[in-house]
């Protein structure tokens, strides 16, 4: 009977071991082919990710990952695909009038602040507004996010996302909280990460990092 029980420990190690080994793969390709990464904040993303998959409130291989420690002038957003382990886009995306200059710094969940938002989101619906095709976010963590559709903040082109005003600023433009990204990828990007893939918007920020149920 003992000999028999340590066959079956054995087999469900052995089950175990490919799943631990294709995530560590897994891991390893995206941050291979995504310039800029940091490991750190992959593998948060990838942790909020599994949170809210385990919660069915994304069932998509799409993540969007935004890091707004980096500054605006470099491409800090990343999409990717966990299922094929590839890399979709990498891009420039603008931060928050009141988050601040070329550094993000300040962030907030509240109406009229005109600052990004932090946190675990996914996407929603399309529609076209005054920044042409444009995707709701639902944000997913009281009192960090989940005031997003209140506030409009929403993925959009903008002409004040570009290398151009990069260099002639120092800086991109900002937003009012929004994700804005440049108009020539805006509706591609739009098309790609809509109806329930999951975003996730970083930075090192302690409050997040302690209270995000995402990332504990």
């Amino acid at each position: 009977m003992a000999k028999g029980l340590r066959l079956v420990a054995l087999v469900g190690v052995l089950l175990l071991l490919p799943r631990a080994s294709a995530a560590g793969s897994l891991r390893e390709r995206l941050l291979a082919s995504s310039p800029g990464l940091n490991p750190r904040v992959l593998s948060l993303a990838l942790k909020a990710y599994d949170h809210a998959r385990e919660l069915g409130q994304t069932a998509s291989s799409i993540v969007t990952l935004i890091d707004y420690s980096i500054p605006s002038t470099e491409k800090r957003l990343w999409v990717v695909d966990l299922h094929r382990g590839r890399l979709l886009f990498n891009d420039l995306v603008a931060h928050g009038k009141y988050s601040g200059d070329n550094m993000a710094e300040a962030f907030s969940n509240r109406p009229g602040s005109q600052q990004s938002s932090l946190g675990a989101f996914v996407t929603g619906d399309t529609y076209v507004g005054k920044h042409g095709l444009s995707l709701r976010l639902k944000g997913l963590e009281p009192g960090i996010n989940d005031r997003a559709e209140d506030r409009e903040i929403v993925v959009h082109g903008a002409p004040y996302v570009s290398d151009a005003v990069a260099r002639a600023l120092g800086r991109l433009g900002r937003s009012q909280g929004c994700p804005a990204v440049r108009p020539e990828i805006a509706p591609r990007l739009i098309q790609t990460i809509k109806d329930g893939t999951f975003l996730f918007a970083y930075y090192p920020d302690p409050q997040l990092q302690r209270t995000s149920a995402y990332l504990n």
